[in-house]
């Protein structure tokens, strides 16, 4: 420190025989020595550019063998070694700092180091005791000053360092209060000099950064739209499973080890939680009544009803696997088949088996709606098989793969199990009750902006009670979730109106086998209702329901447009006699609407009653090819 401090004395002692003024002395000091660290400034803003352009293939590690932190660390180990970047770098400007602070804290407290004598220094021109330190004048003020100073770099660096800013923000926020309150400390037990010098340097350090920005702009070498995008996945992934119980982790080791320990599984199903369930029944029974099979069940609801119901059947076999579980278990699927509902597969945390590439993916569609404009963009292309539930989806799918180069996949003429389970439904309830003397409607909108309940529901209530008729609201299960004050306001609203039932509880689907017409927006349910019952529906025209903003890009018409004008009718929702017609027609011309519905259902909906045949029979093939295949290769 002693060789470091008279090097240093020389270089400060050059500055003010130049300036002739102590504080400027410094402050060219100080900016001599940030150009003099400017090379390895400038190879550390290049290191920190190659850190954050690679963060996303990083991410895409921790995605990919999320779980398994050994593989990890073994892969990001050779990412650093393929970009050739050192981790360490970013501290080497730090400890240079701190070094050279030490030599000048020498040169401060040694005046002689620096050529100069005590009678030197009174040329700071305020106060002696803001150079030897000694308590008193505005010497109080300089530790004060360090603090705001070290603030000052800190916000600056969260904001625009190019590493620093994709830290957390508590990583971000934990350096600022530890760089503050250190500062703000050692500021009490150095010389005023020292003081200076720091707060020049963390001054000099903010311009320095947003020089070198503007010379390398790491705009040029980052996308970081595919950093938001792996991070915002990765920290879902993070977040997964932070709410279960040890009960249910304990549960879930335990059944993930249950699963991995049958070998030769021949058809997996995986549900996202209970509610799944009644898109499978129908093909699970068939396949149990017409088969040996056993069904494997995988599901991240530990409350799915299919843990009752494999309690009551041996072939049936039930397992709860939390979403951050369920990553691993997805990169080591085993099994022959496997039957999804989730979209998406491989392209975000859900992955195709690493480990058995010949997996036969099916996706079995949870909806009659069109399958490019109700999810995302390129959400199917990593599925083998596409159960589809009428022409419409073979339209879309054959579309999407000459639009967008892609494989062909595998189509079945599947149908929709659950539309056939409403319609036998609908009969047995309709075989059960009387005929009613009052009409009746449900209004069942979705959620997005704009929805029914947001934009024209009591135009529309007040529409059916002039026409005598009896009207429930159902809301949606998310809208209750996102917006319940609204809710609870429409509650309290027809609260003492006995023609109007606000109906929160999703526990019966009486509403909407009694009704003779469904009110909504862009929800599933009108469709539903309408090829179950054969009864119309009263479409409102609000904003649409799109998750894909580039469905047109295929040239295809969504059935959820086309049907609109077909099973129903379609109104603004806000004009009053343009709402009375349609009411009077839905209720007066019901029999007329069932003719046209059921040519629609025919025309658009495959195999309606006996899907579970047309998707049992497909899989109980493919596990027949597949065996064959297997003992030649035998």
């Amino acid at each position: 420190m002693d060789i470091l401090a008279k090097i240093l004395g020389y270089l400060l002692n050059l500055c003010y025989r130049v300036t002739g003024i102590y504080p400027l002395a410094v402050a060219v000091f100080t900016f001599l020595t940030k150009l003099i660290l400017l090379p390895i400034s400038i190879w550390v803003q290049k290191n920190s550019i190659k850190m954050v352009r690679i963060t996303p293939e990083i991410y895409d590690i921790k995605i990919k063998y999320y779980g398994d932190p050994d593989t990890v660390n073994e892969k990001t180990a050779e990412l650093y070694k393929r970009e050739k970047y050192h981790p360490f770098l970013s501290v080497v400007p730090l400890i240079l700092q701190l070094v050279i602070l030490l030599g000048v804290i020498g040169v401060v407290r040694e005046p002689s180091y620096s050529g100069m004598t005590n009678s030197d220094l009174t040329a700071f021109g305020i106060d002696h005791s803001l150079i030897s330190g000694e308590i008193g004048g505005l010497y109080l003020l300089f530790p004060v000053f360090a603090a705001l100073s070290s603030v000052f770099m800190s916000l600056a660096q969260n904001k625009s360092q190019v590493l620093q800013a994709e830290q957390s923000n508590l990583n971000k926020y934990g350096t600022l209060v530890f760089s503050a309150a250190l500062s703000l400390w050692l500021g009490f037990f150095v010389n005023a000099g020292v003081a200076l010098y720091w707060i020049l340097s963390n001054i000099f350090s903010v311009i320095q950064m947003y020089i070198l920005n503007a010379l390398i702009d790491p705009r040029k070498y980052i996308d970081y739209e595919l950093l938001k995008k792996n991070r915002e996945e990765l920290q879902g992934m993070n977040k997964a499973d932070s709410s279960l119980t040890k009960e249910q982790k304990k549960r879930q080791n335990k059944d993930y080890k249950r699963f991995f320990s049958v070998l030769n599984k021949h058809i997996v199903f995986y549900s996202e939680q209970s509610g799944f369930y009644k898109y499978y029944r129908r093909l699970i029974n068939w396949l149990l009544d017409n088969s040996n099979i056993t069904i494997h069940y995988v599901t991240s609801d530990p409350d799915d009803q299919i843990f009752a119901i494999a309690e009551k059947n041996s072939r049936i076999r039930a397992y709860f696997i939390g979403e951050r579980k369920l990553i691993t278990l997805f990169m080591k699927m085993d099994a022959r088949i496997v039957v999804m509902t989730t979209p998406d597969l491989e392209n975000f945390h859900l992955k195709r088996s690493y480990t058995h590439k010949d997996i036969e993916y099916i996706y079995l569609h949870h909806g009659i709606s069109s399958v490019n404009m109700t999810i995302r963009k390129h959400a199917l292309d990593h599925y083998d098989t596409i159960f589809g539930v009428g022409p419409h989806v073979f339209d879309e799918i054959r579309a999407e793969e000459r639009a967008y180069s892609l494989p062909e996949k595998k189509f079945v003429e599947h149908g929709y199990g659950l539309l056939d389970d409403l319609s036998e439904e609908h009969e047995r309830y309709m075989r059960s009750k009387a005929e009613k003397s009052i009409k009746s409607a449900l209004i069942a909108p979705s959620y997005q902006n704009g929805n029914i309940l947001d934009s024209c529901l009591d135009e529309i209530v007040a529409s059916f009670l002039k026409n005598g008729c009896r009207v429930t609201i159902r809301p949606h299960p998310q809208y209750v979730k996102r917006m319940l004050q609204k809710w609870e306001e429409i509650e309290k609203k027809y609260a003492d109106n006995d023609m109007v039932t606000a109906e929160r509880s999703f526990s019966s689907d009486e509403s909407i086998y009694s009704a003779d017409t469904v009110v909504t927006d862009w929800s599933n349910i009108g469709c539903e209702f309408a090829f179950s019952s054969l009864r119309p529906v009263l479409f409102v025209d609000t904003p649409m329901k799109v998750i894909n903003p580039d469905y047109t890009e295929i040239g295809v018409e969504p059935l959820d447009i086309y049907l609109r004008d077909k099973i129903g009718i379609r109104v603004s929702g806000k004009d009053p006699d343009e709402l009375d017609a349609a009411v009077k027609k839905l209720i007066g011309e019901s029999s007329e609407f069932a003719v046209k519905i059921s040519e629609e259902r025919d025309k658009n909906i495959y195999n309606f009653g006996c899907s579970d045949k047309a998707g049992g029979k497909y899989i109980l093939s493919r596990l027949k090819k597949q065996s064959e295949k297997k003992g030649r290769n035998e």
